[in-house]
């Protein structure tokens, strides 16, 4: 356009000067270079006009589509969130096999490892009119467990309440760690719980976002829930009080259940620059339950950050819970994946973890993402050492399979040669693959 312009101005002014008719005075002579003088100070000022037209345009074309990518992806976090428009139920899943080699046991090492099935999972999402389902359950050679369960409804364009068996809002959101071991918190049960009750969610918006929830007992039914055992399950939750003389893996000789439970987490997200940073702090508080009587009572707290810098990512958390029995107890069994362990009943928590992720092209493979999680566990009730983990390792996208390649070190750590409540001063390795094909 601006080219077309110009040629069209000295066009013009062309014919002013050059008929062949035309023969000029000094005088005409002066007054034509004038006006010439005048026309090309109006064709700069066109063209600069025009130069700022352009720069607008693109400028706007710039936003529009800054817009749409946001949309785009706004759209895709609303389907991973089990809120797309289209209505039904899409049936999905995951096969893991899982491969470790361990410094605890002889066997292990003299085998050169192990190599075993780990899971095979089926997950169900999506809704039916205006009420939405996400649910998976996983089986396990040796027990089958409900992870999640829930109905959801969009109460408006910022709020959404799901009930049924679904996540406990606490702590960095949704996971506070990238390896496949989760972090320290996991294993005391404030790491990626879930508990059966009714949970309300803020979705971000103003740059702040919050999660309530209620939850009337654990997922398998609380203290008498009719269970063919307690610790068959995916989340660890309390499941009793140790007494003077129970082994640490002992079935809890006191059975006890979480129950009427209030759980808060809230996240203001700031941003500067590349930098993009969400602090929260959570709090949660409940009763105990022996099966006939209210036994005690319990809460935690933490405040976490979760920061994004370009490809890095940086999570922080401290937290501090408390468990209190009638009658006392330093120590309080726990069960998950089919057996019991145990954990102090009061202690403190601090994480810290660093990924960076890289997107690539190679073959199947479109994604590396190395990291290192540190956990520690301490000041404990129970008088035991503290529990430590760190995790140096990476994970691959490729296509439907999803790798985690561990190197753990541990002291006192379940999964890795110790307990949670554990006294070892020996520090443990545990190398570990883990590979998933989702579908």
């Amino acid at each position: 356009m601006k080219t077309h312009c110009r040629v069209a101005l000295i066009a013009a002014a062309g014919y002013l000067v050059t008929p062949a008719s035309f023969a000029a005075t000094p005088a005409e002579t002066d007054e034509i270079k004038q006006q010439l003088s005048q026309l090309k100070a109006q064709i700069a000022a066109l063209e600069a006009r025009l130069a700022e037209q352009e720069e607008t345009q693109a400028e706007l074309s710039s936003q529009q589509q800054a817009e749409r990518s946001s949309e785009e992806a706004e759209e895709v976090a609303a389907e991973q969130t089990s809120t797309a428009d289209e209505e039904g139920i899409t049936l999905g899943g995951a096969i893991r096999t899982n491969y470790s080699h361990t410094s605890y046991s002889d066997g292990n090492k003299n085998r050169g490892g192990d190599f075993a099935l780990d899971i095979f999972r089926l997950n169900l999402n999506g809704s039916i009119g205006d009420v939405l389902l996400n649910a998976e359950i996983r089986f396990f050679d040796y027990m089958t467990a409900v992870k999640y369960a829930y109905v959801g409804y969009q109460l408006t364009d910022d709020w959404q309440v799901q009930a049924g068996i679904t996540q406990v809002p606490f702590g960095n959101w949704p996971y506070n760690s990238h390896n496949w071991f989760f972090s320290t918190n996991y294993y005391i049960g404030l790491e990626d719980d879930h508990d059966l009750g009714i949970l309300f969610k803020r979705q971000l918006s103003d740059n702040w976002q919050l999660d309530l929830g209620f939850f009337k007992n654990d997922e398998l039914g609380g203290v008498d829930g009719y269970v063919g055992s307690r610790a068959d399950r995916y989340s660890y939750d309390i499941v009793g009080a140790r007494l003077s003389g129970d082994g640490i893996y002992d079935d809890p000789a006191q059975p006890l259940g979480e129950y009427n439970t209030l759980s808060g987490r809230f996240g203001y997200h700031l941003t500067q620059g590349e930098l993009k940073t969400e602090l929260g702090v959570s709090a949660l508080a409940g009763g105990l339950h022996n099966g006939q009587t209210r036994a005690g009572d319990y809460h935690a707290w933490a405040v976490h950050s979760n920061s994004h810098y370009h490809n890095w990512n940086l999570q922080l958390q401290y937290t501090k819970y408390q468990y209190d029995v009638d009658g006392g107890a330093d120590r309080m069994a726990v069960g998950a994946y089919a057996f019991y362990d145990s954990i102090a009943a009061e202690a403190t928590s601090a994480t810290v973890n660093l990924a960076y992720s890289v997107p690539v092209e190679w073959g199947p493979v479109t994604g590396l993402q190395f990291y290192n999680n540190y956990g520690l566990v301490y000041d404990k009730s129970d008088g035991s050492r503290d529990t430590m983990m760190n995790i140096t390792g990476f994970s691959v996208a490729a296509g439907g399979l999803f790798t985690y390649f561990d190197l753990v070190h541990a002291k006192n750590q379940p999964f890795v040669g110790g307990s949670a409540s554990g006294d070892s001063s020996e520090t443990e390795r545990r190398f570990n693959i883990n590979i998933g094909y989702y579908f």
